[in-house]
């Protein structure tokens, strides 16, 4: 194992640490509230510390104002609330009729479904009409979510990518949250002829997918089918439905293992678990929830243990596992994560994600009463959010608009900033990096303080 895990590491000796945090996320999330121009697009990456847009999708504009409800969950302060709520109702609907796309998990939970669980738990008032607004809002995400749908031969299925029909990418494991609060909600979704579509089904069969074809599971003989490793996308024949291999769009090649799609798997898995087990047996077909269960608790497992191998001893991984100068770094995974080093980025936007994985894979476990696994975990997800609540990865920097420092978007497309003397991208910050920080961050400091812990289907229970 490469992490050190800090096995006596608790939520409330980084209490100090979280709190810290928000405090600088506040200011940040201000300062990029005054400079931010809306006909700019939507923020993305940073640039010498700047937020700038990248005109590919707006994935990341749920992040921006999600940033702020999770800041006033953590906080208490209403100016964040209304902040996130009145951008949320003035730009985000484009965001939930948008049918080319597979990111509505990332946009619509992080806003509108931020807002129906903050008041369902009572931390903003309960008003009928604004409820009703948020889980119109929700429904219809998930519906337009569950239509972007490929079927696969022999049965099944999966939410197609951007790229199309033919295409699944790993990220969208965390997008079945559409799916799984619009049926929570109780949203009848028809097809043709008032077919109806079950929203649930549609989940665990993307889910099996993604088990399935994105996540190997090192029972072939091919050197490249390592128990854990991701593919960041798998491909199908679209004439017939059949798989015809992996590829990757952010990694290296479709033969590594780009560490965010990895961390989003983790993640995603681990979440869905939290959700599925909570289901009672007649909510699906017979024994359809216990085989969906252990396809992905299996997935989580794999794909944490393989991350647990390949990061670094303080739990920031290099953005691919096989990326082509790693060589030169020698012994690497036997260190700590060196973000300026001269050959390959680490990415701390992985780690944020996975750090939670980690945490919210051993609460599962700890429910289905696998004790000493979910310590491993919970310990192991512990550990990674230490390091990234310190130096050199939190921006104390109040000049940075980033909180999260280090983080990559697109090594293959050449996106990320290099800076003068440097010979590989560091010192940036992403959307997506600082919101999952934050979200981190409000998970340890739920478990500290004793309170409920924080879910994504919280809202729609």
């Amino acid at each position: 194992m490469a992490l050190q895990i800090d096995s006596r590491l608790t939520p409330k000796q980084l209490l100090g640490a979280v709190q810290r945090m928000f405090e600088l996320s506040a200011e940040k999330i201000l300062a990029l509230e005054r400079s931010w121009k809306a006909e700019r697009g939507t923020p993305v990456f940073t640039v010498r510390g700047r937020y700038t847009a990248r005109g590919w999708t707006e994935w990341t504009q749920g992040f921006q104002f999600g940033a702020a409800l999770l800041q006033f969950d953590a906080t208490g302060e209403r100016r964040f609330l209304e902040l996130g709520r009145r951008q949320t109702v003035e730009r985000m609907a484009p965001h939930l009729s948008h049918i080319g796309v597979h990111d509505h998990g990332f946009n619509n939970i992080s806003t509108y479904g931020a807002l129906l669980r903050l008041m369902r738990e009572g931390k903003i008032a309960h008003d009928p009409w604004e409820q009703n607004f948020y889980q119109l809002a929700l429904k219809i995400s998930g519906a337009v979510q569950a239509a972007r749908w490929s079927r696969l031969n022999g049965g099944g299925g999966y939410i197609y990518s951007f790229n199309g029909p033919h295409s699944l990418f790993v990220d969208t494991m965390r997008s079945l949250r559409s799916l799984v609060v619009g049926h929570q909600l109780g949203h009848r979704f028809l097809a043709e002829q008032d077919q109806p579509i079950d929203l649930l089904q549609r989940a665990a069969d993307h889910a099996e997918a993604t088990a399935t074809f994105n996540i190997f599971r090192g029972e072939s003989a091919s050197p490249y089918d390592v128990r854990g490793r991701t593919a960041h996308e798998s491909l199908f024949n679209q004439v017939n439905g059949c798989y015809r291999c992996p590829s990757s769009q952010q990694g290296y090649s479709a033969f590594s293992t780009w560490t965010r799609g990895l961390a989003w798997a983790m993640c995603g898995f681990a979440e869905q678990l939290e959700f599925f087990a909570r289901l009672p047996e007649r909510a699906m077909p017979p024994g359809r929830r216990r085989r969906v269960l252990r396809v992905m608790e299996e997935a989580a497992l794999a794909t944490s243990d393989f991350y647990l191998a390949n990061t670094c001893r303080d739990g920031i991984p290099m953005w691919d596992t096989g990326a082509p100068n790693l060589h030169r770094l020698g012994p690497y995974l036997q260190r700590p994560a060196d973000p300026y080093n001269a050959w390959e980025p680490v990415d701390s936007s992985a780690a944020a994600i996975a750090a939670q994985g980690l945490l919210l894979l051993g609460r599962y476990l700890v429910t289905v009463r696998q004790r000493k696994l979910a310590t491993r975990y919970w310990q192991a997800g512990l550990t990674v959010a230490k390091t990234l609540l310190d130096a050199p990865y939190l921006a104390t920097d109040r000049k940075h608009q980033g909180l999260l420092l280090h983080s990559v978007y697109h090594r293959p497309n050449g996106w990320d900033f290099v800076a003068r003397g440097q010979r590989v991208p560091n010192g940036e910050s992403s959307m997506w990096g600082d919101y999952h920080l934050r979200e981190l961050g409000l998970l340890l400091l739920r478990e500290a303080r004793g309170e409920p812990p924080l879910t994504f289907f919280g809202g729609a229970g």
